[in-house]
C-alpha cells in the first residue's frame, strides 16, 4: 500500500503569513474535500491559544503536541491539510512528508508583514518581528524546498489565483500518473 493510500490529498507548508489557512479552505472547497489546519487542532485540543501554550509550557512542549497531531493527521486526514510553519523542521515530520503531495506556499517579507502585521499573537515573532521572520525563513526555506513537490509563490496574488495554480499542478500530476 502506498503513502498516497493513507494521506491527505494536499499538504500545505510555508511560513506564517503565507496564507496556508485561507488558501487551504478555498482549495478544499474547490476540491470538495475537508480542510484541516494543524494549528487549529492544537488550539482545540489544548483549549488555549498557541501563544498561551508557548508562555505557559514553552516551545518544546508545543512542538511535541504539534508533532503528535501532525503525524496523526498525516495518517488519517484525506482532504487538504495545512501544517504549522515550523512543523517540517522536525525531522520525523519532514520524513513523513516524503512522497506526499506537498505544496510550499512561498512569500516575501513585504507580503508577510502586510498579511500578519507581526502582531503579538505570534510568539516566535515577539521580539524584532521582521528580523526574526527573515531569519526563520532563511533557516526554513531549504527544508520547505526539500520536502515540497511544488513551490507556489503567493506574493501579490489573490488566494483564488494561488488555488487555481495548485489545482493546475494537481491536475498535471494526475495526468502524469495515468501515463
Amino acid at each position: 500500500m502506498s503513502v498516497a493510500d493513507h494521506s491527505p490529498l494536499v499538504v500545505l507548508i510555508g511560513p506564517m503569513g503565507v496564507g496556508k489557512s485561507t488558501v487551504g479552505r478555498l482549495l478544499a472547497e474547490r476540491l470538495a474535500v475537508e480542510f484541516c489546519d494543524v494549528d487549529e487542532v492544537v488550539v482545540a485540543r489544548e483549549g488555549r491559544e498557541i501563544s498561551d501554550i508557548f508562555v505557559d509550557e514553552g516551545e518544546p512542549y508545543f512542538r511535541g503536541v504539534e508533532r503528535e497531531l501532525t503525524l496523526e493527521l498525516l495518517a488519517a486526514h484525506r482532504g487538504v491539510l495545512a501544517l504549522g510553519g515550523g512543523a517540517p523542521m522536525q525531522e520525523v515530520i519532514s520524513a513523513a512528508l516524503e512522497g506526499r503531495a506537498v505544496v510550499f506556499l512561498d512569500v516575501g517579507i513585504a507580503d508577510a508583514a502586510h498579511r500578519i502585521g507581526f502582531d503579538t499573537s505570534r510568539p516566535l515573532l515577539a521580539v524584532n518581528p521582521r528580523a526574526t521572520w527573515v531569519r526563520m525563513m532563511n533557516e526554513r526555506r531549504p527544508v520547505y524546498e526539500r520536502v515540497a513537490r511544488w513551490r507556489v509563490d503567493t506574493a501579490g496574488r489573490t488566494p483564488e489565483d494561488v488555488v487555481d495554480e495548485i489545482v493546475g499542478l494537481l491536475s498535471s500530476d494526475a495526468e502524469e500518473g495515468m501515463r
